[in-house]
């Protein structure tokens, strides 16, 4: 009986997806200089809560997210940028 309830599968269509190739743009624009100062530079680097953006999704190399994440919470730090998320 369950021989005769059971559909026919579908073909399963797998779609191919393309990522763009994320690059670092530090290491593409050598004039860029990460500073703990500029905290509008640094501030495309860390969530809507607060978290530093992982290096995955950034696209930086593994030197430049380390000084990356250095200079985040040396801003931190000294309060140029906020520890966490707004409270609203």
């Amino acid at each position: 009986m369950s021989s005769e309830t059971r559909r026919p599968s579908a073909p399963f269509v797998k779609r191919k997806f393309y990522a763009r190739r994320k690059f670092c743009r530090y290491c593409s624009d050598k004039t860029l200089k990460i500073d703990y100062k500029d905290y509008r530079g640094l501030r495309g680097f860390i969530t809507e809560r607060g978290k530093i953006v992982p290096r995955r999704i950034s696209g930086t190399c593994a030197p430049h997210q380390r000084k990356l994440a250095e200079a985040i919470k040396r801003a931190r730090n000294i309060a140029l940028l906020p520890l966490c998320a707004n409270h609203t």
